[in-house]
């Protein structure tokens, strides 16, 4: 396993909302163990302050619609040659179906790539992804979905070996060269991933799908545990276009001062 990889998902555990949050209260138990009190009410107060933040839904739907309006669903009268499909997680769960073992985003991702490809003719669906903790890449778990639901196996293309989205985009650059083609991803992804693609000089056509955003019903709404898993989905967005930018600050300067 790539170290570089294995540490940038260390560190983005910390800075994202559960790792944020379970941070913050382990310390001011500790500290709360250590009778200072001060400290620990502090750190406690905003471990709870945050947990509740991220839990409420009016504050979770405004960050996921700033991610999610910024693309419109794709328009059928564009047609392309290539369709792209984004990996996402799965497992190997044998005693479920294939439409379990992928994740909710996956198969909506592989689902709409699929619409797509039937409505255009002589297209190619492209997966990618590696196998993560499984013995089986996701991206041929991807392609198994996409076979099953009606796909012919030679109009499909798979590269098992990308890990994040910047790999997805460089294998797909060898492929398109700067055609335009159809990308399909979620829709709180799509900001970076659109980003990404087009920094190497791609021309991707957006399809976003697996939307998060909610009908807005008033302030007074209780916090819930799946309106703080959306919030951390929407952090971890931000958190990437934000490392991305870093990342192109620092390619520009390195190519200004050669």
């Amino acid at each position: 396993m790539d170290i570089g990889f294995i540490l940038k998902k260390f560190i983005t555990f910390f800075v994202e909302p559960f790792g944020l949050v379970f941070t913050l209260l382990v310390i001011g138990l500790y500290f709360l163990y250590l009778r200072k009190e001060s400290y620990a009410k502090l750190f406690l107060s905003f471990g709870v302050s945050l947990l509740f933040l991220f839990s409420y839904p009016p504050f979770s739907n405004y960050l996921v619609k700033n991610l999610e309006d910024r693309y419109p669903k794709y328009d059928l009268k564009q047609k392309v040659r290539y369709i792209h499909v984004l990996g996402s997680g799965h497992n190997v769960d044998r005693d479920q179906p294939l439409s379990s073992q992928i994740s909710s985003a996956g198969v909506k991702r592989v689902l709409e790539g699929v619409i797509l490809h039937k409505q255009m003719v002589g297209s190619k669906l492209i997966f990618t992804g590696y196998e993560g903790d499984t013995n089986i890449s996701n991206a041929q778990m991807n392609a198994n979905l996409a076979v099953a639901l009606g796909v012919d196996k030679d109009d499909i293309i798979i590269n098992p070996k990308p890990k994040d989205t910047a790999q997805e985009a460089k294998f797909t650059k060898t492929l398109v060269g700067d055609e335009p083609f159809v990308l399909v991803t979620s829709a709180t992804h799509m900001p970076r991933s659109m980003g990404l693609f087009k920094a190497l000089g791609l021309n991707p056509i957006p399809a976003p799908t697996n939307f998060y955003k909610r009908e807005f019903k008033g302030y007074i709404v209780a916090p819930d545990v799946g309106t703080f898993e959306v919030s951390g989905i929407a952090v971890h967005e931000y958190i990437g276009i934000l490392w991305n930018k870093i990342n192109g600050i620092i390619r520009n300067e390195k190519n200004s001062n050669n």
